[in-house]
């Protein structure tokens, strides 16, 4: 099952992390990045773009504050790259939206 978390901002917004297979199919995880006015809105920007199974139980992972960070400043609000591999150099964050593969 997903892992995945929620922060509320001080603005009432809130970043939704979820830890999903990685949309290159190579075996990874990636981390989704979704900010949105509440938690259900952000999960509907996911479904919206193709994720239709996307649900968010508890609160185990939320985003750290580096991903709260990336995801703010951003225009778009959506953000994925796979999770880093121990002794590798980290991935740059990768826009998710309309007309890109998910």
């Amino acid at each position: 099952m997903p892992g995945g978390g929620f922060s509320k901002l001080p603005n009432g917004s809130v970043v939704v992390a979820l830890s999903l297979p990685s949309p290159m199919d190579d075996g990874r995880t990636a981390r989704f990045l979704v900010h949105a006015a509440n938690r259900a809105r952000a999960l509907t920007r996911l479904r919206n773009l193709g994720l239709r199974a996307v649900y968010l139980r508890g609160n185990a992972e939320p985003p750290t504050p580096d991903e709260i960070t990336a995801v703010l400043h951003h225009p778009d609000g959506l953000l994925w790259r796979t999770q880093p591999v121990p002794g590798a150099v980290a991935e740059l964050w990768h826009p998710l939206g309309w007309g890109r593969p998910v």
